[in-house]
């Protein structure tokens, strides 16, 4: 997939943990930044997405439509950021769905650097 074509609300791979792509555990992640940013800096802004919610955060936010966003029941959005080279993803698996989109805040995606 071409660099900018990653937008906000794409459910991406990346391995873990996140030094060498040939890691052995894959693990979902969030696209929080816009495609003017990949495509200009090669990197993703990322937000983690777990399974594991027995410790929960209280930002947490359960993802709905886990058919549409290509992920296993009880998975969360975990505001925990973090950005990666585009060339550490795997694949894509799915996009949130528009009102999941819209319970993570995705209307507004990340902004970062300056804007013309």
């Amino acid at each position: 997939m071409r660099s900018a074509a990653y937008k906000p609300g794409d459910i991406v791979v990346v391995p873990f943990p996140f030094s060498t792509p040939r890691a052995k555990k894959r693990r979902p992640a969030l696209v929080c930044s816009r495609q003017e940013f990949n495509g200009a800096s090669g990197h993703l802004v990322l937000a983690m997405i777990t399974t594991a919610t027995a410790n929960g955060w209280p930002s947490d936010v359960r993802v709905l439509d886990l058919a549409s966003a290509g992920l296993p029941p009880g998975s969360v959005v975990r505001w925990k950021l973090f950005t990666l080279p585009i060339s550490t993803v795997i694949r894509k698996i799915g996009a949130l769905s528009a009102p999941d989109r819209s319970a993570c805040g995705l209307e507004q995606p990340v902004r970062i650097g300056a804007t013309a």
